[in-house]
This record gives structure tokens, sequence and C-alpha cells, in this order.
């Protein structure tokens, strides 16, 4: 770009003179030829509004001067569910550092405000695609939600890291713009949804309460260590071994043959093997972390476990480790042969038809979001 000749920019301005403009003291007779030297093709330019007198509105105010708010709507792409009245609008969430996130939202018909609970399945990952073979095959318990009178969400979040829980993420500045101490993760994500739900003009921001299966459930006990936006939770066999800090196994002797693998369900979990895991379990705790995030929670918390999982010690010790330490917690346990039993999903022929377990487990859920969000 070549150097406009006016006299008026014979004087050198420095970049945040440029940036800052007339809030810098730059006056707009300077901003103006400035502009005009862009030379934007003119059948391609909007029209330029005039530079204010004071002030940056860009939201990077270090490197760009922006004289009024870009608006930055929200998409949304609105499609039908099937057998159902109520659509799905598909909607895109930024998340803290600046990408986005996909959820579902239906809501019941009407204006609210309406409760609220956000739904979270397992691992992270899988993006629009997910939501909506979610929304179509597996909503069976979202839309008792729905006819319950909550507005819900199926939710995606980046992917899990393994071993990855520590310290809280904590923002500062660079150049003007965003340092994290640690790349955000899923559960970050999942609070940045909460806290984009809560805006919505439907919805009762003080009655939002959330419900997850596996590591679903165990991000929900890392968000309420550091966030206490909800107003309750179920955590569905929350497979929370990186949150409660649990040590590994100590290595196997050399030329001792590994353990066969451990299936998913049991044969049987008698409760005397159970008491034992849970004991071993405890003891591999490093119990001075575990108890700083365990005392931090404040939500009232439904912890429900699989009486003949694998991971059932874990469960049942997380509910042992919240009651012990005085926190509102219940403890709720199924003997189901499928992990995550808690969603229900369509059958071969297409429709919903959840077996007894199934629909006492949605009933038990249902009961409990009602004590904190419909009261």
């Amino acid at each position: 770009m070549s150097r406009p000749s006016s006299s008026k920019f014979d004087r050198r301005l420095s970049r945040r003179d440029l940036l800052q403009g007339a809030s810098a003291g730059v006056a707009a007779s300077l901003a103006a030829p400035l502009l005009s030297a862009l030379k934007v093709p003119e059948a391609t330019a909007a029209p330029l509004p005039a530079f204010p007198q004071a002030g940056n509105a860009s939201i990077d105010p270090d490197h760009i001067f922006i004289p009024h708010r870009v608006e930055n709507p929200v998409t949304v792409v609105t499609e039908p569910v099937i057998g159902s009245d109520i659509p799905m609008q598909l909607t895109y969430v930024e998340m803290l550092d600046g990408v986005y996130a996909p959820i579902g939202i239906r809501k019941p018909a009407g204006n609210g405000p309406f409760p609220f609970v956000v739904f979270c399945h397992m691992n992270g990952g899988m993006g629009t695609q997910w939501i909506r073979e979610w929304t179509q095959y597996g909503s069976g318990t979202l839309e008792q939600f729905l006819s319950a009178g909550y507005a819900v969400a199926w939710t995606r979040y980046r992917a899990e890291v393994n071993d990855s829980y520590g310290p809280k993420l904590t923002e500062r500045t660079r150049q003007g713009r965003q340092l994290f101490n640690r790349g955000p993760l899923e559960y970050d994500d999942t609070i940045s949804i909460i806290k984009y739900v809560k805006t919505l003009r439907y919805v009762d921001p003080d009655r939002v309460g959330y419900a997850g299966v596996s590591h679903g459930g165990e991000s929900l006990l890392k968000i309420c260590s550091e966030y206490e936006g909800l107003r309750c939770g179920i955590a569905n066999e929350p497979a929370a071994g990186d949150y409660l800090a649990v040590r590994p196994n100590p290595p196997r002797p050399a030329g001792t043959p590994a353990p066969p693998p451990t299936p998913e369900t049991y044969p049987e979990l008698p409760e005397a093997r159970l008491r034992e895991m849970v004991t071993a379990l405890r003891a591999r705790l490093d119990t001075p972390v575990t108890m700083q995030r365990i005392n931090a929670i404040k939500t009232p918390l439904l912890i429900q476990g699989r009486d003949r999982d694998h991971n059932q010690h874990t469960f049942r010790l997380v509910y042992e480790l919240l009651r012990d330490a005085g926190k509102q917690v219940e403890w709720k346990s199924y003997d189901h042969e499928e992990h995550g039993f808690l969603f229900i999903r369509r059958n071969e022929r297409g429709v919903y038809a959840p077996d007894p377990l199934q629909t006492q487990i949605v009933r038990d859920s249902l009961a409990f979001m009602d004590r904190y969000l419909k009261a």
C-alpha cells in the first residue's frame, strides 16, 4: 500500500494510535483518509459508518480499530424430529477459546420460562452428526423430560483427554489476547454450554440441571467442583477414576501373566466382594487431592449405579465420599445388563420401548429433578 500524500500523515502515528482512533487522541479527520487509502472495490464495499469520537468497539482492540460493534449472530438450524411435533434446534455455542460446539435444543410449546436439563453421553467428539443421530434415534429419555415440561439439550463437547484432570483453567492475556494455563477440556466446554442455555429467553436460569452417563457423569463432578451454576445434577455410572485422583496399580512382577479381561457386566457381584473393591480403591486415592475436589462441591447430586458393572466400586465410592463430606447426595442402583441404560434408544422396529428398569430409572430421575427444578 502506498503512503497517502496528505501532509496530515507527515508525523508518524503509533500503531496504538491507529488502533484506538479518537480514544487515543487521533482525530477522525486523520482516520478518514487512511481508510480511503484501502481502496476497497466499490462493487463489494459495504457502507462505511462514521468513526465515533471515542472508544474502540472491537473484541481485539490491541490489534484492530472497529468503530461500531460487529454483530455475531448465533447459528441455529431447525430440524424436525421423527414422531414428534417438537423440532430440534441445532445450535453452535462458542467455547472459551473461540471454537464452537454443537448442541441440539428442544423445548415444550410456549414461551416458558422452562426448567432446563443438559444431557451428556459418555465421551465427547463426533460433532453435529452425533447430535442428529441421537436426537432422532436415542432420545427416549429426553422425550419423557419434554413431556414433563422441561426444555432439554443433547450436547457435544471436545473429545476426552485421558488422565488430564488437574488445575482449574485460568485465563490471562498476552498481546491483548487469551493465554490459558492449559488447554480447555471437555468439561470446560460443558460449562460454556450451561452458561449459554441460561441466556435463552425461554429458560429459567435458576433452574438448570444436568444428567450425564459414564464419562458424562464424571464430568458432572468436575463441573461442580469448579462451577456453582447448576441447581442439581445426576451422575449416572460415573467413571470417575480421573476425578478421584486414583493412583495407578503397581506394575506386575516380571513374568506374571496378565489377568483376564474384566467384563463390562459381571455375572454377579456380591455385596461382600463390592465392599472389598471399594476398600481397595479407597486405598489408592491421593486423598488430599481427592477431598479438595469433593469438598468444593455445593450442588445437590444423585449418583446412579449399576449393580454388576465392573466400575460399580467407583460409583459407590463417589457416593460415599460425598456423603461422608456432608454433601447433598443420594444413591440409587439398578440391576441392568447394559451400561448407559438411562438413555433409551429406538429398537429394531424404530420405536422407543423401554424395559421395566429403564422406565424406573427415568421415573426416579424425573422425580429428583422435579424436587430441585420445579419446587
